[in-house]
């Protein structure tokens, strides 16, 4: 169900300077907290941002889902890797407990820079709650953001051709949807509010693309994507919620299966074609970036204290701000098609299509700008990422690659 705006008139209104008439869990309060939550925490970026979040230390994660995309499944699934865990199920929640060894190769123990993760060299219970819920509905997002301190706002209708077919969904969702985790989060006094955007909302302008080119969105899913960006800004302005906006490049990693990005893409026609189809000449370019490195930014952001609004306005202030996320690198997509080609052991062949209406030619981020800031420096190299992809597919049953439902867009 789809909330109506007008149907919320008796709802708090929000003062300036992230104050309103609820109250919000204090540290001081008796119950301690949920400190972390992930919208879309059980999609592909979403699952990789819970286990490196884990395996940094991090607790008392909370994830917020509707299960049209991610599934709980996948989310036990990756679980498991950490080891056994029990699980207590009642209606549109599930509440997790792990003990983690931190001498277990899946766990470190968190640096002692960080302020917000647990310095505890002991076994050391981690919970994770999933919240199955839509973010389309503000009491949800309202319910789900209480006694949160950092949202991470991944939750979204991805994809241009989706948002073609279905404007007014992509809408609700993307644009909506933000608006009313930002609502939710000023309620309830968060402190941090990360979303995640792309490159849509630039269009087709010429290469790097950086935080000073002017937004030319070309699709509903560009224009959506702005709009988000658009009140994140205007939160952070009108009430001081600590905003930032990370546009990502292309981005690839384990866990997506589901997926149709390119890399998923080429992977599983390889299993399940042994073809793989390049649109036009295979000369345009991506800036692909491994899913590790992308969370690692998140993490860093997570970490960054939080200092009182009026002295945020500085030439190294994060809040408010924009950021591209890539390797700054070009691949084309034909130097992509050969080098998975070569990782397989059987004869793979590559087919040429017509070109796609409306496919930018070049495609790369300038990445200057969240170096400095952030302190962001990916690590993963294409052909280590894309093998450690290719390796994981290869470990799921072949009947699972090829009937696999696309459930999630490609830019």
């Amino acid at each position: 169900m789809i909330t109506n705006l007008k149907d919320k008139a008796q709802s708090p209104v929000l003062s300036p300077d992230n104050s309103s008439s609820s109250s919000a869990l204090s540290p001081q309060s008796s119950h301690k907290p949920l400190r972390w939550l992930v919208t879309g925490g059980c999609g592909f970026i979403g699952l990789n941002l819970i286990k490196s979040l884990i395996h940094k230390g991090y607790q008392n994660l909370q994830i917020l889902d509707n299960l049209s995309i991610g599934k709980k499944e996948s989310l036990e699934s990756l679980l498991s890797e950490f080891g056994p865990f029990t699980k207590d199920e009642t209606k549109n929640q599930i509440n997790y407990s792990l003990t983690l060894d931190p001498l277990s190769p899946q766990h470190s123990v968190p640096s002692p820079t960080d302020p917000l993760s647990p310095q505890s060299t002991v076994l050391s219970p981690n919970h994770v709650k999933l919240v199955i819920g839509d973010i389309r509905d503000r009491d949800t997002c309202i319910k789900a953001t209480e006694g949160i301190e950092t949202v991470i706002h991944l939750a979204a209708h991805a994809g241009v051709i989706p948002s073609i077919k279905d404007p007014y969904f992509d809408f609700e969702v993307n644009a909506l949807g933000t608006l009313n985790m930002l609502y939710a989060s000023v309620q309830n006094k968060v402190e941090r509010f990360i979303v995640a955007s792309s490159n849509a909302p630039l269009g087709n302008q010429s290469s790097p693309l950086s935080e000073n080119k002017v937004p030319r969105p070309l699709s509903p899913y560009g224009a959506s994507k702005l709009t988000c960006e658009a009140y994140c800004s205007a939160f952070y302005g009108s009430y001081g919620l600590k905003t930032v906006i990370l546009r990502f490049s292309n981005v690839y990693g384990p866990y997506c299966l589901h997926k149709e990005s390119v890399i998923a893409k080429f992977i599983k026609d390889g299993i399940s074609k042994a073809q793989l189809t390049v649109y036009g000449d295979g000369t345009q370019t991506r800036d692909f970036i491994h899913v590790e490195d992308l969370c690692h930014a998140i993490s860093l952001l997570i970490s960054k204290p939080v200092t009182p609004h009026s002295s945020l306005l500085t030439s190294n202030s994060v809040w408010g701000e924009i950021f591209h996320l890539g390797t700054g690198k070009e691949t084309s997509i034909l130097e992509l098609a050969k080098l998975i080609q070569g990782f397989f052991d059987k004869k793979i062949k590559i087919s040429f299509a017509a070109d796609r209406k409306g496919e930018i030619k070049r495609n790369y981020s300038d990445t200057t700008k969240a170096r400095k800031i952030i302190g962001f420096s990916p690590k993963i190299s294409l052909k280590d990422g894309v093998m450690e992809v290719y390796e994981w597919f290869r470990r799921r049953n072949v009947e699972d690659v090829e009937n696999a439902q696309i459930l999630s867009g490609s830019e």
